[in-house]
């Protein structure tokens, strides 16, 4: 088609179709002139988008190459200077050039003719694209149904999608592309494109508006039903609600007895509530506070059971041995009971002295001042009863138990709660307990306090500092509450399995109270009075029908579990009844007495092995003993020399001190090598291998040191060790024998692997206290303060004895008379 010139009409936003009309603002003098032309001779205009809006000098670059051609129909001036024009558009154009700037636009155009072609594939998208335009006049308040209307009598596929693209809001470029766009196919597939983004946002737009209205009528129907609710009250002499909700606060109040403070933070809050409207948010806020106010055990305490023999029976029937924590808890409530009859109550305890069940109040305004409960803090390893113990507590002292696990607690408002300016704000744990517990005075157990963490949130643990201190627990402060709480009555029990990962502060409040592992004997005892018979109702059998053997719970003991406690002994006792258990529900009737033998079928082949005695007397062998969780065991440790040029060499996994200890030892040999006997030269032609088995299991502390220095001494002089003495202690360069720690355990582990002798540091004498008599009576007890000593027991024959001032010279031995204090029973 040919080309010919058209003033141009620039539009700074939005598209212009062919065969659609609409308003065009015009401000520029150029375009009014252009406007002017077309309307005084009766043609038309080419009006074409910019690309950029902000631009007022235009080239070819600067505008969409497709223009339309339109016919001005009317022209109306505005009072701001501006023109709104009504232009009709009829075809495309393709824009070839600027031809003239002045005093309008002009452009040399190109007419596009528009192919016309109907088939099956246009038809069906002509339905589809109408269907989804029927939907967005649904949804959308901006298109009319008359819209609709017209679409639905346009037969042509081009015009059809030109007339719905302009009736969208479309962006200039979508709008731009579908004007590019010269197939009448193509075009409509892009506007059912758009059409379908359309349709899916006035859905989500359609949804928004009508859950915020359903919401704002739910709003409008509350406010118009209370109104009426309040008009009806009024008219039946009822009153306002929440003045009725204030009087029956002040009554809980009332009944509560809160203390002053309480009392008149309480009211001020019961004001607030009067003063607020009854729809207002704070008002749940302030109910729910009040509500904690009321609940707590402000002065709600339970009696304590006094009676002596009681306790000790309660104690005794739940759990074996412990007798220090037994201890502690009589000597607490005799404390008390002493408190409560000088404080008015003398007479009646006289009259009932001795008698079991005897109920004292459990404080008295004296009381209370003059004594405060005790900060305990069980220590031990898992298993050995440390929780179970809290219950047994609380039963003999009649009070109510709570139990607060601290396990993973990072955030220091788990303790003292938040404050009520945050959203759903509560009190902290120990708040909750204690309304839990319903008493000002229960026994309250935090469990695993070395488990507590610390993060950007603050450490629980300094929120403790507080709770457990009885200088200050009398005013304990909750973020939530906001006013003092009295703690001085309760009785808080703390436990853990070690005390280095708790905080030096905290740690000085707590008394502390060592649980150590329980021993084979006494294993034997919890399992025979208390694990059997609760595994056996929970198994659903009894005692006539299963019985065990001493000797089989001690196989269970020694070779199916290696633990301090006894959780896995319970858990073995299980698997054995389980396997009873299917016999009897397959219809064997026959008594069962489970035996050491039959172990081996019950639970398959032993899983743990416990050190014994070496067979015979050795060369560089020594008997140690070792302390454990699980208890204590016998360790070997083996010397051997090779040649070299005098290097230590260390093996089995020991810890930096072992290693000292072992260097120790060394040196202590080659400083007393002339009174043994030793060539001088045995050390520099000889490398020193010490080596302690069990290589896969790490080892650490300086207990080994007399056993490492009493190894490598029969090594050097080739004299045997008897292979019935186990010893511990640390030793010093001058051969001294220190004290060590984990005694207890030591001694039962030798007497375990069949040792007759045991070697001790002097120091330690004291702590045989701890040794079942039964144990001491079988062992001979070897206290030595000086290598010596350890070396007569051990090898048979006297060592040098320490030496002051200058050294002895080389070559000149001198063996002093053994000292050695033996105790056959302690």
């Amino acid at each position: 088609m040919r080309s010919f010139e058209l003033p141009l009409l620039p539009r700074r936003r939005g598209v212009l179709f062919p065969n659609t009309a609409g308003p065009i603002l015009v401000g520029r003098r150029s375009s009014l002139r252009a406007i002017d032309e077309a309307t005084v001779h009766g043609g038309t205009v080419a009006i074409v988008t910019q690309r950029d809006p902000s631009l007022s000098e235009l080239t070819l670059d600067d505008i969409f190459p497709i223009a339309t051609e339109s016919v001005i129909n009317r022209a109306l001036k505005l009072p701001d200077g501006t023109t709104q024009v009504w232009a009709q558009g009829q075809r495309r154009l393709r824009i070839e050039a600027i031809t003239g700037a002045d005093p309008y636009y002009r452009v040399r155009v190109t007419p596009i003719r528009e192919p016309s072609r109907t088939s099956i594939s246009t038809e069906a998208l002509k339905r589809a694209v109408l269907a989804l335009f029927e939907k967005c006049v649904h949804l959308s308040p901006a298109l009319s149904d008359d819209a609709y209307v017209m679409a639905l009598n346009i037969d042509r596929a081009g015009w059809l999608a030109d007339f719905i693209a302009s009736t969208l809001e479309v962006d200039d470029i979508d709008a731009e592309q579908i004007l590019a766009t010269v197939d009448p196919f193509e075009r409509l597939r892009r506007v059912n494109i758009i059409l379908a983004r359309e349709l899916d946002v006035l859905e989500i737009q359609s949804k928004i508006h009508t859950q915020v209205q359903e919401e704002v009528d739910r709003s409008q129907r509350e406010f118009f039903l209370r109104e009426q609710l309040k008009a009806i009250q009024k008219e039946l002499g009822d009153g306002d609600p929440l003045q009725r909700e204030a009087v029956e606060l002040r009554e809980k109040v009332v009944a509560a007895a809160l203390p002053a403070h309480a009392a008149k933070k309480a009211e001020e809050e019961i004001r607030r509530l009067e003063a607020m409207p009854a729809a207002a948010p704070e008002t749940s806020v302030v109910r729910t506070y009040l509500d904690w106010l009321v609940t707590l055990p402000w002065v709600r305490e339970s009696d304590d059971t006094l009676d002596l023999c009681h306790a000790t029976g309660v104690l005794d029937s739940n759990h074996h041995g412990l007798p220090r924590v037994k201890e502690r808890i009589l000597e607490f409530m005799a404390v008390r009971r002493l408190l409560a009859e000088s404080a008015g109550d003398a007479a009646d305890a006289e009259d009932t002295e001795g008698l079991p069940g005897v109920r004292l109040p459990a404080t008295s305004p004296s009381g209370r001042q003059a004594h405060r409960g005790p900060i305990l803090c069980f220590v031990g390893p898992p298993g050995v009863g440390k929780t179970s113990l809290g219950r047994s507590i609380a039963e003999a002292l009649g009070r109510t138990f709570v139990r607060v696990s601290l396990g993973g607690v990072r955030d220091e408002a788990e303790i003292r709660g938040h404050r009520r300016t945050y959203v759903g704000a509560m009190p902290g744990r120990i708040i909750h307990a204690l309304r839990q517990a319903g008493t000002a005075n229960p026994v309250f157990m935090l469990d695993e306090l070395d488990k507590v963490g610390a993060d950007f949130r603050g450490d629980p643990s300094a929120a403790l500092l507080e709770a457990l201190d009885p200088e200050q627990n009398c005013a304990f402060s909750d973020h939530y509450l906001d006013v003092p709480f009295d703690l001085s009555r309760v009785l808080f029990i703390a436990t853990a399995n070690q005390l280095d990962t708790i905080i030096p502060a905290l740690r000085d409040r707590l008394e502390v109270i060592d649980l150590s592992g329980y021993t084979e004997e006494e294993k034997l005892h919890i399992a025979e009075q208390f694990l059997i018979p609760r595994q056996l109702a929970e198994h659903g059998l009894d005692g006539e029908r299963v019985t065990f053997a001493p000797d089989a719970v001690r196989r269970l003991i020694r070779e199916y579990t290696r633990e301090a406690g006894v959780r896995h002994l319970e858990r073995a006792v299980g698997s054995v009844l389980r396997k009873v258990a299917r016999r009897v529900a397959g219809g064997d009737t026959r008594h069962v007495h489970v035996a050491g033998g039959d172990l081996v079928e019950l639970l398959g082949a032993q899983k743990f092995f416990w050190g014994a005695a070496e067979e015979q007397d050795e060369v560089g062998v020594a008997t140690g003993v070792t302390w454990t969780e699980m208890g204590g065991d016998v360790l070997g440790v083996e010397v051997t020399l090779l040649p070299g040029k005098g290097t230590l060499l260390l093996t089995g996994q020991l810890g930096d001190v072992m290693r000292e200890s072992a260097q120790a030892a060394l040196s202590y040999a080659r400083s007393r090598a002339a009174e043994f006997g030793i060539a001088p030269e045995t050390f520099e032609r000889h490398d020193v291998h010490v080596h302690v088995p069990a290589g896969a299991v790490p080892k650490e502390g300086p207990s080994a040191g007399i056993t490492i220095a009493t190894a490598l001494v029969s090594a050097l002089t080739r004299r045997p060790v008897a292979r019935d003495v186990a010893m511990t202690g640390e030793i010093t360069l001058r051969g001294r024998v220190l004290p060590v720690g984990g005694l207890r355990e030591k001694v039962l582990a030798a007497h375990r692997a069949g040792i007759t002798t045991f070697v001790l540091p002097e120091k330690n004498h004291k702590d045989l206290e701890e040794v079942p008599a039964a144990v001491r009576r079988e062992l001979r007890f070897v206290f030595a303060g000086e290598m010596a000593q350890v070396l007569e027991a051990a090898l048979g024959f006297s060592a040098p004895a320490p030496v002051t001032g200058e050294p002895r010279p080389v070559g000149v031995s001198v063996l002093l008379p053994p000292r050695v204090v033996v105790a056959d029973t302690v």
